[in-house]
């Protein structure tokens, strides 16, 4: 079966199709997108038709820090299989990651883990709430799919659509619960200041990505550890994108700014599920306080990755290969656009590079675009996320290919014929009901 066959299979069986939104073919290029893999290794995938890609795409929703399948680890996780992956009693590589993690991270004290970063996040919310007894959190930007986050849209609103994901419906999220999560922008401390004014006493944490699209402006993150502290609400750093990107650990490290709570994932196992929540003591203690337990969250095989995944990152100082190919490709779309006169506007960390096309049928350009790189043997949208995997090669390779398809875009759009060359719908932009 193929795999756009084996996806409209899955649409009867799966409600939405998949188990992650980022990877509904929908969102990529709708009955064109392979939809599902056979095989994966370092910064290539074969699809169920054996036809071969270059991810030059999200690597795995940005969990693949390494590149798929990378040796080290799938060694670390054999031996974790091996030597039996659970028992009734506890894997010891869950207090030797605690070290290395509060190693990294000289501030933080304590260590629970989950395996995702949407549970992770829910822990840490909890664990606010629990120290502080208190409920509404302030937020900058999109932090998953448990309740305590959408009931920002609550009731019927659309607060989150400028969170990154738009159309996130708080369908099943007790009504009970609005007025309980407020956001704010980045570098917008003018509304975290409204927020913290407008409920005195009340904000059990702030919560926010130290940074991903955007840098901080001068004294932002500055300003935000003051106003967490002086109205006495936990300050909590998602960092389950942006760490490992930039160094070996947090983002926030490379801004001098300590969290009271971070939190961890995809990268920080190269692919197999794991999540930590880190933060001072002070604030984890509370973990005691509340219910936080689960079965899989003891399992081996999710510490023992993490340990291979950052042992190797730090040896070969992986955050520089990531920012080097990051830079290439944010240079070479900047170059490529020019020279077919495509408007665009390049963004993000190097390591989590974004290009938005400057046109009102936006959509149906980059839509088109990732038509006509398949064609040439690439898993391309307007994002890249680096991997160690991505080499000069791949990189050179892929920019080629991009030069050559700005100039058919850049054509199309002249003359009108963007819809006309689809073969298929326009891609969903943000998250919506597949009927």
């Amino acid at each position: 079966m193929t795999g756009p066959d084996l996806y409209r299979k899955a649409r009867t069986r799966i409600p939405g199709g998949t188990q992650l939104l980022s990877k509904r073919p929908e969102m990529f290029l709708p009955e064109q997108w392979p939809a599902y893999y056979a095989r994966a290794q370092g910064a290539e995938i074969w699809d169920l038709d054996g036809r071969q890609f270059i991810d030059m795409s999200y690597s795995g929703i940005g969990s693949c820090i390494l590149g798929y399948a990378d040796p080290d680890v799938n060694d670390a996780v054999r031996a974790a299989i091996e030597a039996g992956s659970m028992s009734t009693l506890n894997c010891p590589e869950e207090v030797e990651l605690a070290d290395l993690l509060c190693e990294l991270h000289p501030w933080a004290d304590m260590v629970r883990y989950t395996r995702c970063g949407g549970e992770a996040m829910a822990v840490a919310v909890r664990i606010a709430r629990a120290r502080t007894g208190r409920e509404k959190v302030a937020f900058c930007g999109y932090h998953g799919w448990h309740d305590w986050y959408l009931a920002a849209n609550l009731p019927g609103e659309s607060a989150l659509d400028t969170h990154l994901l738009p159309g996130l419906a708080p369908a099943g999220v007790p009504a009970s619960l609005a007025g309980t999560a407020l956001g704010f922008h980045y570098n917008r401390l003018d509304e975290l200041e409204q927020i913290v004014s407008s409920n005195p006493g009340e904000l059990a944490a702030i919560v926010m990505e130290p940074v991903r699209g955007t840098a901080p402006a001068p004294g932002f993150l500055e300003a935000v550890r003051s106003l967490a502290r002086d109205s006495g609400a936990v300050l909590i750093f998602d960092e389950v994108t942006a760490a490992f990107r930039m160094n070996t650990g947090g983002a926030h490290l490379c801004f001098g700014v300590t969290p009271d709570i971070a939190v961890f994932a995809k990268a920080i196992s190269n692919g197999y599920p794991m999540a930590a929540i880190i933060g001072r003591r002070d604030s984890m203690k509370a973990a005691q306080d509340s219910f936080i337990s689960s079965t899989y969250w003891t399992e081996r095989i999710g510490p023992a990755a993490a340990l291979a995944t950052i042992h190797k990152h730090r040896r070969l100082d992986v955050p520089r290969q990531l920012d080097k190919v990051g830079r290439l490709v944010q240079a070479g779309w900047s170059a490529a656009a020019a020279g077919a006169g495509l408007p665009i506007t390049v963004s993000g960390l190097p390591a989590l590079s974004h290009f938005t096309i400057n046109l009102e049928n936006a959509q149906t350009v980059r839509t088109l675009f990732t038509q006509m790189m398949l064609e040439r043997g690439f898993l391309s949208t307007n994002a890249f996320y680096a991997m160690y995997a991505h080499t000069e090669r791949h990189v050179e390779k892929y920019l080629i290919a991009v030069g050559e398809v700005f100039q058919q875009l850049a054509g199309a759009v002249d003359r009108s014929e963007v819809e006309r060359l689809l073969r298929g719908p326009v891609a969903h932009s943000g998250f919506q009901r597949l009927t």
